[in-house]
């Protein structure tokens, strides 16, 4: 290309940062940088800057924040920056097919799972409470329908046992911003790869996660009960009642032991764990939270409830 590639880049989340920070690269110029309108935040509900637009306006970056993109004079502002090339990571808007249009070399996506698998808003999560042995991250060229468009580069990436919703975050924003500064690399030199259509077999969705879903149930697998506690880990964040008490669950462990007590009841109790008998195997807690108070290790919540130890050898 004889000009520099005019690019705008929207996103909203701390995921979609270093993605932004992939864009900043030689023959490329970042004219706008879109993200969701500031939202309240905090006790004290005070509008709040998303990571993007603090990522942005630190790298001295023009920083557009529209309701919608639905609104026609959003999309002439759009229009008005004569774009080669529109790159979406996790913006939260829905693009309508206008938009789409736009850039000459339409509009690219990032998207954290191996599609058509996890298409929706919370691949991540979904592929940990699935027990998915893999993931990775999809640079998609977008189109009208959800996360359905053709792939132009894949980087996979396996699912640790120890893997949590954080870790998993953190190792695909940074593979997810490589795999996007090697695709705009490859447009530069002309060598970007044909477009492969999604497969129409294996397509799953991943809506979005709900505080709810964090409430485990003795009633389920021990398994599944892990996965959720890896899953929910840095939020909603898993809950139980134990003894009792409401408890925000940080860390669990599915043991191979079984048990022929009923589903909730307090089997084992020490500095390792407490291990909860489950629908299906033990859940041994590790690692919980009281309400109002600090994440801590079983071994020092025991301290304050010497009480579940007696509970446990009485059972």
């Amino acid at each position: 290309m004889s000009r520099a590639l005019r690019l705008a880049f929207a996103g909203t989340p701390e995921f979609a940062v270093p993605h932004l920070a992939a864009c900043a690269q030689p023959g490329i110029e970042i004219v706008a940088v879109y993200t969701q309108p500031d939202r309240a935040a905090g006790r004290g509900r005070k509008l709040a800057a998303s990571p993007v637009k603090q990522a942005a306006l630190q790298a001295g970056l023009h920083v557009e924040q529209p309701q919608t993109l639905r609104d026609p004079a959003a999309r002439e502002r759009l229009r008005a920056w004569d774009l080669d090339l529109f790159v979406v990571v996790a913006y939260g808007l829905i693009l309508p097919r206008k938009v789409l249009a736009l850039p000459r070399h339409g509009c690219w996506n990032m998207h954290a799972s191996l599609l058509p698998r996890w298409r929706g808003a919370a691949p991540i999560q979904r592929a940990l409470l699935a027990g998915d042995a893999e993931t990775g991250v999809c640079l998609m060229q977008m189109e009208a329908g959800l996360d359905t468009g053709p792939v132009l580069l894949e980087r996979r990436t396996p699912i640790a046992p120890d893997d949590n919703g954080g870790t998993l975050h953190d190792r695909l924003a940074a593979l997810g911003a490589d795999v996007l500064a090697e695709g705009l690399q490859r447009l530069l030199l002309g060598t970007l790869p044909a477009p492969v259509p999604q497969p129409a077999e294996g397509a799953t969705y991943a809506p979005k996660l709900e505080k709810t879903e964090a409430r485990l149930d003795w009633n389920e697998s021990a398994t599944a009960l892990e996965r959720k506690v890896r899953a929910f880990d840095p939020w909603p964040v898993a809950e139980a009642t134990l003894g009792g008490e409401r408890l925000r669950i940080w860390q669990a462990r599915a043991l191979p032991a079984a048990s022929r007590a009923a589903p909730g009841s307090i089997v084992a109790a020490s500095r390792d764990g407490v291990d909860i008998a489950c629908a299906e195997g033990v859940l041994r807690l590790i690692s919980v939270q009281r309400d109002g108070g600090r994440r801590m290790e079983v071994g020092d919540y025991l301290n304050a409830r010497p009480d579940l130890i007696q509970r446990a050898a009485s059972s």
